[in-house]
């Protein structure tokens, strides 16, 4: 297998959204918030907290740059433990904070392809990196977020991306570089 440019490893990052996107487009503010119980993460924590890691990778190895949403940061970090993270916001704000750190994303990278960076060929080690790491990551939440939409939702999922740099480990979407 080729080694996929910082392009392909982009359009890998849009594949993976628009993936997220069907899992969740069409459910309920009920079904993005239902809990299990208080030692179980909503789907909207998962979409929250996909973002939230994606944004941290990029404002702390590409750029620094400021927190997009510091409430939404500490409500969707890992570290806080499940039964302290409470109720999730609304899939519209959910769905802006994510669109928000993509544009960021897509912003810092397209610096990084064209060069117009300190160190640049440095930057693009890391970017590739941080592409891979938010790739597997995002679909490492979308098979959890599948799980909850058909095992306790009751909804079909949607077909899993093709790519020639996909592939399934564990159950898992990965791009195994």
């Amino acid at each position: 297998m080729t080694r996929p440019s910082l392009d392909e490893l982009l359009a890998e990052y849009e594949r993976a959204l628009h993936y997220t996107s069907a899992l969740c487009g069409d459910l309920t503010e009920d079904e993005v918030r239902w809990r299990a119980g208080e030692n179980a993460s909503a789907i909207g924590w998962h979409l929250g907290h996909q973002a939230a890691v994606a944004h941290y990778l990029v404002r702390n190895l590409t750029a620094a740059e400021p927190p997009i949403d510091i409430e939404l940061d500490a409500l969707m970090d890992s570290a806080t433990a499940e039964r302290d993270r409470g109720a999730v916001p609304d899939f519209g704000t959910l769905v802006n904070y994510r669109t928000a750190v993509a544009e960021r994303l897509r912003f810092r990278l397209s610096n990084i392809i064209s060069g117009d960076v300190g160190a640049p060929a440095q930057l693009r080690v890391v970017a590739r990196t941080l592409l891979l790491t938010v790739i597997n990551h995002e679909y490492q939440h979308d098979k959890w977020i599948g799980e909850l939409r058909n095992q306790v939702h009751g909804k079909d999922l949607p077909p899993e991306p093709s790519s020639p740099f996909l592939t399934k480990l564990d159950g898992y979407l990965v791009l195994d570089l």
